[in-house]
């Protein structure tokens, strides 16, 4: 039987759900947006207390999932359409499925005990290796790109230039460098000796996380390197001050605007695109409300124009892309992505889940995710090897940002964990006595 606050939150999202589908269909889409967006700070805040873990992976999904299809119910575009039945039905299953895959698999991942992180000089001298050795690889391929490419993005008129930066294999070790700052935050917990020269590294690590993401002109590589940085750091020390988040804000925010001028995107040119009913929308408002929004549109788009399901070659790409089988079978990655411009492809979470299989996609891809965030929890809360606090991490970002990509058939998504765990098999490595 469910507890009576597990009980709860199943009956208030269920609510909610109906009464923001009923609001949406008779026209009334501000307050079809506000009940989710406050359902889905109820949610996050009875998991926080639940938790006590500011970035509870059930919180933090509940706030992403539900909150951008609050956001994209207010309906601020031109862009923006009624959602077919078949839409809002995935769109609650999606959460649904999620809570029950969480709960079921709660009551089987009985772990025994809790590890804490204690100062390890074996451990940090290892982690410190690894920040070395990405920041060495990372480097190196990026110079290679620039070189064989002819081009730096950030100097390129080109107002696309970060999308064509890119050679097949490379880029996956160019872009590695957004996992240092997380690496440097275990670092800085596990080590007992600072030495001039190991902050020098840490620092020149951290430098080219931040330089490479703005040579390249990605502003989704900087904000991840920092918000992983930041999970992992929440989970070690458990706490943060207003004076950290205005101190991110101040130094994040001017540099996410710098890049994107350096994209050569100028504010008519984003208006022209974004199409919003309000033509004197202030641009820091329209772009991140179109970034999320408009990824539910695109998968609205998918669900009324998909002339067939693709069974499971989606997902798969992954394993097509990393083992060079996208050059043998071209078709695989030749499927069509039903968006509302040509633009705007960022999609969310589902969108291949269901572009494979339709509702039942949805439905087996959030049961897995719930009975992975259950599992994922438990077993960093009692692994003693530090490199199992970034799986959390990048857990964390992807359901985090559950609105704005196919994750889990994103090759780089993948070839992150194999990294990730190739530094967790170095780190807790164990000579034989």
């Amino acid at each position: 039987m469910l507890q009576a606050d597990r009980r709860a939150e199943y009956i208030s999202y269920c609510a909610s759900s109906m009464l923001a589908f009923i609001f949406s269909r008779i026209g009334a889409e501000y307050v079809a947006g506000i009940v989710f967006l406050l359902e889905a700070l109820f949610l996050y805040i009875s998991n926080f207390r639940k938790s006590g873990n500011l970035v509870d992976l059930r919180g933090i999904f509940s706030l992403s999932w539900i909150g951008g299809e609050g956001i994209a119910c207010l309906k601020l575009s031109h862009l923006s359409s009624p959602w077919e039945t078949v839409t809002w039905l995935c769109f609650f299953l999606a959460y649904l499925c999620f809570m029950l895959g969480y709960d079921f698999w709660a009551k089987k991942c009985m772990f025994e005990g809790k590890a804490s992180l204690r100062k390890n000089a074996v451990q940090a001298r290892r982690i410190l290796i690894c920040i070395i050795f990405l920041g060495a690889a990372s480097l190196g391929c990026f110079l290679l790109e620039a070189t064989v490419l002819g081009f730096i993005p950030l100097f390129s008129p080109e107002p696309h230039a970060y999308s064509y930066f890119h050679i097949s294999g490379v880029h996956y070790f160019t872009v590695s460098c957004i996992l240092i700052p997380a690496l440097s935050v275990l670092y800085v917990k596990l080590t007992e000796k600072w030495t001039l020269l190991r902050i020098a590294v840490l620092a020149l690590g951290n430098l080219l996380a931040a330089a490479i993401p703005i040579l390249c002109v990605s502003r989704f590589q900087l904000l991840f390197a920092v918000g992983f940085a930041a999970v992992v750091y929440l989970m070690l020390y458990r706490h943060i001050t207003w004076k950290m988040v205005v101190t991110a804000a101040v130094i994040l925010i001017p540099v996410y605007v710098l890049l994107t001028v350096a994209r050569r995107h100028d504010i008519p040119y984003l208006n022209g695109i974004f199409e919003m009913k309000y033509s004197q929308m202030p641009i820091f408002i329209t772009q991140p409300y179109m970034y999320v929004a408009n990824n539910y549109e695109n998968f609205n788009r998918m669900v009324c124009e998909l002339p067939e399901f693709t069974l499971g070659i989606r997902m798969l790409f992954p394993v097509f892309a990393l083992t060079g089988l996208k050059f043998v079978f071209p078709q695989v990655a030749a499927y069509p992505l039903y968006i509302t411009k040509e633009e705007l492809t960022t999609l969310t979470i589902f969108y291949d889940s269901y572009y494979d299989f339709g509702i039942f996609g949805v439905i087996l891809l959030a049961l897995v995710l719930g009975g992975a965030a259950v599992w994922l929890t438990g077993w960093v809360e009692r692994n003693r090897n530090p490199v199992s606090y970034l799986f959390y991490g990048q857990f964390t970002i992807y359901l985090g940002l559950s609105f704005f990509t196919t994750w889990f058939s994103n090759p780089t998504t993948w070839f992150w964990l194999a990294l990730t765990f190739a530094m967790y098999l170095l780190v807790g490595y164990e000579r034989k006595k």
